[in-house]
């Protein structure tokens, strides 16, 4: 059994259809899983920091479930099923490198995908825009709840006025090396402050609260200061596909300030969607939002093969 589906306690459970072990160019090995029909138009969800495939259960459940998408998540490397690597293994590069690795792995030669990124897994998106593999395989991008620089002195997370000492903070809060320890009431608390929007509810908090704190900590450390350095900016003009944005006004990681310059900037812009009183985890907090985007881009950029058309008409 799927162990997301298993997981997020799904009365009828899905299972994966394949899963794969993509190879990055450094020798890094990948979690890959695959749901969905085999011939159905695909779709490539990266997650962010501190998260997992998990994080993606209500995208899979809704258009993989119903048979609409072949949906492709992975684990970020040091994430959930995905080996933890050297200390000169994380960086924006190796996002590139990872991503490329999975694209070759789970796509056809050649095969059209809408790719989506939340968080860093929108970074990555930004950060392979100029590879040859991204550019094979993307018919259009969605990126929600990310930023491409100054991710640490635009955090809203510390309630201060922004400046030196407020970033210096944040830094040592957003790269503690203390454990996170087990689920707890106040640990909800926090990561919902931290995370989520004010009106987000208790059992999304909980899912949230559950993939987060099950990061290892090196992982977590490691991308923490990746993320900290983070400059994105070529990335975003490289990004020439078909792009669309989401944001949640409530953003206290990634505050909408970054969505709106990235909006900006994209060569070819689907324009910027913004939540009212959504946090950082807008494919949780905001699954229906996010999903109907997501079937829009794929109704939109990419159509199901040929043969496999060809074979249904035959079949009828």
């Amino acid at each position: 059994m799927s162990r997301l589906m298993r997981v997020v306690g799904e009365p009828q459970p899905l299972v994966a259809s394949r899963e794969l072990t993509a190879v990055s160019a450094d020798g890094s090995r990948l979690h890959v899983e695959v749901y969905g029909p085999a011939d159905a138009p695909a779709l490539v969800l990266a997650h962010g920091w501190t998260c997992s495939t998990l994080f993606w259960a209500a995208q899979i459940r809704e258009l993989a479930g119903a048979g609409e998408c072949r949906v492709v998540v992975y684990d970020q490397r040091g994430h959930g099923r995905s080996p933890a690597v050297g200390r000169d293994g994380y960086s924006t590069d190796a996002l590139a490198d990872d991503l490329e690795a999975v694209l070759a792995t789970a796509l056809a030669p050649g095969e059209r995908a809408v790719l989506a990124g939340h968080s860093m897994g929108g970074m990555t998106m930004m950060a392979a825009a100029g590879r040859p593999g991204f550019r094979e395989h993307a018919a259009a991008v969605l990126l929600c709840s990310t930023g491409t620089s100054r991710l640490v002195a635009e955090s809203l997370v510390l309630p201060m006025r922004a400046g030196r000492l407020r970033t210096r903070i944040t830094r040592a809060v957003l790269g503690a090396r203390a454990p996170l320890g087990p689920v707890t009431p106040l640990s909800k608390v926090i990561l919902k402050y931290g995370t989520m929007g004010p009106g987000a509810s208790p059992e999304r908090v909980a899912e949230c609260a559950r993939i987060v704190h099950a990061c290892p900590r090196a992982a977590r450390v490691a991308w923490s200061h990746v993320l900290g350095e983070l400059d994105l900016a070529a990335g975003v003009r490289d990004l020439t596909v078909p792009t669309a944005v989401i944001a949640g006004t409530a953003d206290r990681l990634t505050p909408p300030v970054h969505a709106r310059e990235i909006a900006a900037a994209l060569p070819h812009s689907l324009g910027l969607t913004e939540l009212t009183g959504v946090g950082h985890m807008t494919p949780v907090e905001a699954p229906e939002v996010v999903t109907a985007k997501l079937r829009e881009l794929v109704s939109e950029y990419v159509a199901v093969p040929a043969d496999s058309s060809e074979e249904k008409e035959q079949a009828v």
